[in-house]
């Protein structure tokens, strides 16, 4: 099997809301939509984002009651200091803030209306002092 693209469904409670998030800050755009269900895609290798609402019957079951919660959606990339100013500027809120860990990851977290956590994540040199 190739895999020819990734895709990550989150049901949450308002769909309109999460896609109105990542639209909006996070440059998402809508690809497909009906009552209950949003398709979003970028134009570079970040993930598509499919939005189910808690409860549409597409789903099992046993998964239409279910909420994305422990989850953290996490994109790798470059320049996520001038990407913190920007999204804190447009009034994101950010729930963790920037910071460097001394294995080299530069992250911070925002979390969407439904409560997406989104991560950002650079790496650079490790700030940690080197092995003997």
């Amino acid at each position: 099997m190739q895999i020819t693209a990734s895709t990550v469904s989150l049901t949450v409670d308002d769909v309109a809301a999460s896609q109105r998030f990542f639209t909006t800050h996070l440059g998402y755009a809508e690809q497909a939509a009906a009552d209950g269900f949003a398709s979003l895609s970028r134009d570079d290798a970040a993930v598509d984002i499919v939005l189910l609402a808690r409860g549409i019957e597409v789903l099992p079951p046993g998964q239409r009651d279910q909420h994305a919660s422990g989850l953290i959606l996490a994109f790798t990339g470059t320049g996520i200091e001038a990407e913190e100013k920007r999204l804190r500027a447009e009034g994101v809120e950010i729930t963790m803030p920037l910071r460097e860990e001394p294995w080299g990851e530069r992250l911070f977290q925002v979390t969407d209306p439904n409560g997406v956590i989104v991560q950002f994540v650079e790496w650079v040199a490790p700030s940690g002092p080197e092995d003997a």
